[in-house]
């Protein structure tokens, strides 16, 4: 797929400087091969990339002059390929004994944090690849996908005690939940391309999407929103322990208290 990140900010007055992080570029990573990359910044100015502690890349720019807009281009090629045969899982008992970095994605976070004994009725009597997916299956039937209903800063217990949210609150429960019944979870941010047999050469409007991933010996990933496993549609950008880990555009400004944002995402399948 070809995929065109395009991020468009108009402030009411002059920013007088800002930094900003931006996590739009595709992962080389099991299932996906970022075949090349460009990140347009205008105005013109020097961009520097590091990976972040959850091993996302990071570029990171600032502008010291004053500018009025601020446009971020962000455009990919990446090969993907469907779902991963799942290994055997660990026991439930292993899983009680993970340590190390595993264990950092059992701890909840503020937008993560749920009322204890949620995720109980789907672990009784199941391994953990059948409880991961009852659990994001149970999200699914219980939070209706309504565009606008919630905020960035909705956090988990608000998405399920209100019945809607939109993929990256549907993310939050299924982790928090996954966390819940011991299973080691981390949200994911990136693209879905929305069309699973589309036309090759043909661009249609994507958008960014955010799903799970949980560990039972191997990370297995699943879309909560979709009621899928994680395919050839789908293209990893990032990773963390929730939205605050992995937002596409990060940064702080020097002026007006108000402005504009306008954000197009477009992909093509090429083959």
């Amino acid at each position: 797929m070809r995929i065109r990140h395009l991020t468009h900010v108009e402030y009411e007055g002059d920013a007088q400087s800002s930094y900003n992080e931006v996590r739009m570029t595709p992962l080389d990573d099991r299932g996906q091969t970022t075949l090349d990359q460009r990140l347009t910044i205008r105005p013109a100015t020097p961009v520097w990339t590091y990976r972040d502690y959850w091993g996302t890349q990071v570029s990171v720019f600032d502008l010291p002059m004053g500018h009025r807009t601020l446009t971020i281009e962000a455009v990919s090629r990446v090969e993907t390929s469907g779902p991963r045969p799942r290994a055997k899982p660990l026991s439930w008992a292993e899983l009680r004994n993970v340590d190390g970095p595993i264990a950092e994605y059992l701890r909840p976070t503020e937008r993560t944090a749920i009322r204890p004994g949620l995720a109980t009725a789907q672990v009784p009597g199941r391994d953990p690849h059948e409880a991961a997916e009852a659990i994001a299956w149970a999200v699914h039937e219980r939070v209706e996908y309504v565009p606008g209903s919630t905020g960035v800063l909705t956090n988990a217990q608000e998405a399920w005690d209100r019945c809607v949210g939109v993929c990256q609150d549907m993310a939050h429960v299924t982790v928090a939940l996954l966390r819940a019944a011991g299973l080691p979870a981390r949200y994911v941010s990136g693209y879905l391309h929305p069309h699973r047999h589309a036309t090759i050469g043909e661009t249609v409007l994507g958008q960014s999407h955010a799903w799970v991933e949980y560990w039972a010996g191997d990370w297995v990933a699943l879309d909560p929103t979709n009621q899928t496993y994680v395919g050839e549609s789908h293209v990893v950008v990032a990773r963390g322990r929730d939205y605050s880990d992995v937002p596409p555009l990060k940064g702080i400004y020097q002026g007006p208290p108000a402005g504009r944002q306008v954000v197009e995402v477009e992909v093509t399948r090429l083959a």
